[in-house]
């Protein structure tokens, strides 16, 4: 009887500890969370915050208005400054990028009178790297193999002209220059280099209307254009969608020496050498060339850059 008393005192003072416990747990709670409460919220310096990048009210694509007072084309750009600015990484390698191929493509693009706001579709096209698409769209322009050959570019196993930076561009200038032909301006003829010629013209046959802003088309050609416009506007002033860089981190250009040849090049490693670079050199300022030899049994004239002595460190052979 005597054990049976002390176990119920024993649970009884327990009970009133644990009871005592919790109340100073939650009274403390409750006392903590309400000065919590009453403190005004402090945001420090360093808060990451994310904002809505500054979006022009008035936008234009090869000096033809952007009608920006359309809600839907208004969200379709703003979708565009959204991407290109929050997506840091791509967007700060476009830059850097554009430092070096630029001043290689602005000339071009004025010596056949076309628009220099077009240089932004190859970065919209490639990033400016010679890139392959799923579907087998190649080079910084992005050409399929059947309309590379249609402008005057070879593409064999050998040789593919999509990855000259020089010749691919005319290949472009030529493009947009028949589409503007067609289309009737420069807008719809952008459009088209996604959507093709053919397809644009029937869907403004289909819709009775010759404004692109006005056709209902894929959600890609959508993208296109709008995308050119507002890689435009960020690239025109970088720091004002948060790209702070210095001049010496941009890509530099590299120049060149160029070594014409009308003949069969039997081992490119061996003609690398024999010009002070290795062959990975040779290939990177060469991407047309696409394997390591050039048999050239119709003796047509290839221009080879070499970069010029001093452009660049060669690391010797360990």
């Amino acid at each position: 009887m005597l054990e049976r008393k002390t176990t119920f005192t024993l649970i009884a003072i327990l009970i009133v500890l644990f009871g005592a416990i919790g109340f100073t747990y939650f009274y403390l709670s409750a006392k903590i969370n309400a000065a919590i409460h009453q403190q005004p919220i402090i945001i420090t310096e360093n808060e990451r915050r994310i904002y809505t990048p500054p979006i022009p009210d008035e936008l234009d694509f090869c000096g033809e208005k952007v009608p920006m007072e359309d809600f839907d084309v208004r969200e379709r750009i703003e979708r565009e400054f959204l991407v290109n600015t929050y997506w840091h990484s791509a967007s700060l390698l476009y830059l850097k990028r554009a430092n070096r191929w630029f001043p290689i493509i602005e000339p071009i693009l004025k010596k056949n009178g076309i628009p220099d706001d077009f240089k932004y579709m190859a970065v919209a096209e490639s990033g400016l790297i010679n890139s392959v698409s799923p579907d087998g769209a190649s080079g910084f322009w992005q050409f399929m193999e059947s309309a590379a050959k249609r402008y005057g570019l070879e593409v064999s196993g050998v040789v593919d002209e999509r990855y000259n930076v020089e010749k691919s561009t005319q290949a472009a200038c030529d493009y947009l220059k028949e589409a503007k032909a067609k289309l009737g301006n420069w807008t719809l003829a952008g459009a088209s280099y996604n959507y093709g010629v053919t397809g644009i013209t029937k869907q403004m046959q289909r819709q009775n209307s010759r404004n692109y802003y006005n056709l209902y088309l894929n959600d890609e050609t959508y993208r296109f254009v709008a995308r050119i416009v507002a890689l435009k506007e960020i690239f025109k002033d970088p720091k004002k969608y948060g790209f702070y860089f210095i001049e010496e981190e941009l890509y530099p250009r590299i120049e060149t020496s160029e070594i014409k040849v009308n003949y069969p090049i039997k081992d490119l490693m061996k003609f690398a050498a024999q010009n002070e670079i290795n062959y990975k050199l040779l290939k990177i300022f060469n991407p047309w060339l696409r394997d390591n030899f050039l048999p050239n049994k119709a003796k047509k004239t290839y221009t080879i850059k070499i970069p010029k002595p001093g452009e660049i460190k060669i690391v010797e052979e360990q």
